[in-house]
């Protein structure tokens, strides 16, 4: 039998190295009922692994998997994109939950409830019990549950403890204190940026922000859903975390996404930054880092004034749905157990930087805290207090991202006022949640 091999790159960046991960596809013994699903996912350690792993569960399940990897802030769009074309072009889909709730508001995905129902007898990847449960409760939308979540994470305070000690620079308590804490490293180390975070317009720069929302006392949405942003506290954070990142932050910040803010500070070219708890997995981590050891890990600090309404540590999850428009959907379910399952996740420990794990099991084991034990402390404590609210949870969640990025772009740039342009855009979409509340 003439054999075929079928080679599938994916090709990813990380601190300026390119891996290539080849996926081998042999056509000997070959059954008839094999299936081929198509997953369009997102740029993170987790899908490094699934793709180095992916020749077990095809050699077991008989399914092939063609994996399509795009950085996660285009996810939305193509993804949104195929969906309300009904397409069966991808079976799988892989975002977070604060993008997906549009599209099970919409009726794009597919209900898992039936699949969970019939699956002990078919399916030894699912284990329902073992996934942390405010994960799992993230992607259940109206009683009904869309999602698996395949990486979920918080966000904490970390530092070069090397530097401050150098310096006699106390370890920051609250948001003041990190801004003294910038200004001292600015006097003293001229070599090293005193903070950074993400300001990439869009996603990036509102998820850095929210820390700040939060920390200042502010909120995203009034008890009646709307957008409240123009209020004195969200001002006063928009003014503060823009003044930190143009004072003390590295010059083309505006640029930073994720990878950008994480290389920077594993170069050791930053001494501080407040950005996902997955960060603490990278810098110590002596493949990717130039700060193994040296780095110190605390939850976000809050503005002492501030009456807080919330906490200023996110509860993010990304999650694997299943197209409601695939043609199959019982192939897609395996892959989905598989993909977040126990087994993998554990392995995924010493295949790559990744400490989102969303398994019980996994995190309580000792190889998550020999791995880890450096910054678990810290990231266990800001898990227990994240905040599921930390992102606006409504189905316009994708037009705040883009509006409010745009927003405080401008005033991170200077060509507008914090208090404009949080009012202007509060009042915009305002008006589209109205509108959209009575069609």
């Amino acid at each position: 039998m003439k054999k075929t091999i079928v080679f599938i790159l994916l090709i990813f960046t990380f601190c300026n190295v390119s891996f290539v991960c080849s996926k081998l596809h042999s056509t000997q013994d070959q059954r008839l009922d094999r299936v081929t699903i198509n997953a369009l996912l997102e740029e993170h350690p987790t899908v490094r692994v699934m793709a180095k792993l992916l020749p077990e569960f095809e050699r077991e399940t008989g399914i092939l998997v063609n994996i399509e990897v795009i950085p996660f802030e285009a996810m939305t769009l193509k993804a949104g994109k195929t969906l309300s074309s009904r397409s069966s072009r991808y079976d799988v889909y892989m975002d977070g939950w604060v993008n997906a709730l549009e599209w099970a508001f919409q009726g794009h995905l597919e209900p898992l409830d039936g699949y969970i129902e019939n699956s002990p007898m078919e399916n030894p990847y699912l284990d329902m019990d073992d996934f942390i449960e405010a994960y799992l409760l993230d992607s259940a939308y109206e009683g009904t549950q869309y999602g698996f979540p395949v990486y979920g994470e918080s966000t904490f305070l970390y530092f070069r403890k090397d530097i401050f000690s150098q310096y006699g620079i106390d370890q920051p308590e609250t948001m003041e204190e990190i801004a003294l804490a910038a200004q001292k490293i600015d006097e003293k180390c001229q070599d090293i940026y005193p903070i950074t975070f993400r300001g990439r317009e869009g996603v990036h720069i509102v998820y850095a922000w929210s820390s700040f929302l939060w920390a200042f006392g502010g909120r995203w949405l009034d008890e009646k859903g709307e957008l409240d942003l123009d209020s004195p506290e969200a001002v006063q954070a928009a003014r503060f975390f823009t003044d930190l990142l143009r004072k003390y932050g590295p010059p083309g910040s505006k640029s930073f996404g994720w990878e950008e803010n994480r290389d920077l500070f594993l170069k050791g070219k930053a001494a501080m930054s407040i950005d996902a708890t997955v960060n603490g997995a990278f810098n110590e981590n002596p493949k990717f880092s130039k700060v193994v050891g040296k780095v110190g890990y605390i939850p976000t600090p809050k503005y002492s004034k501030a009456h807080i309404q919330g906490g200023q540590a996110s509860l993010v999850t990304h999650q694997l749905y299943i197209n409601r428009y695939s043609q199959n959907k019982d192939a897609a379910f395996q892959f989905i157990s598989w993909a977040t399952s126990q087994n993998l996740q554990m392995r995924s420990i010493e295949i790559e930087p990744n400490c989102g794990m969303t398994s019980r099991s996994v995190i309580n084991s000792t190889r998550f805290s020999k791995a880890f034990g450096a910054f678990k402390e810290s990231l266990l404590a800001s898990l227990k207090n994240g905040n599921s609210k930390y992102l606006p949870i409504i189905p316009e969640a994708g037009i705040i991202f883009q509006k409010v990025g745009k927003a405080l772009t401008e005033v991170l740039i200077g060509t507008k006022e914090g208090e404009d342009a949080l009012k202007k855009v509060n009042q915009e979409i305002n008006e589209i949640i109205r509108k959209n509340s009575t069609d």
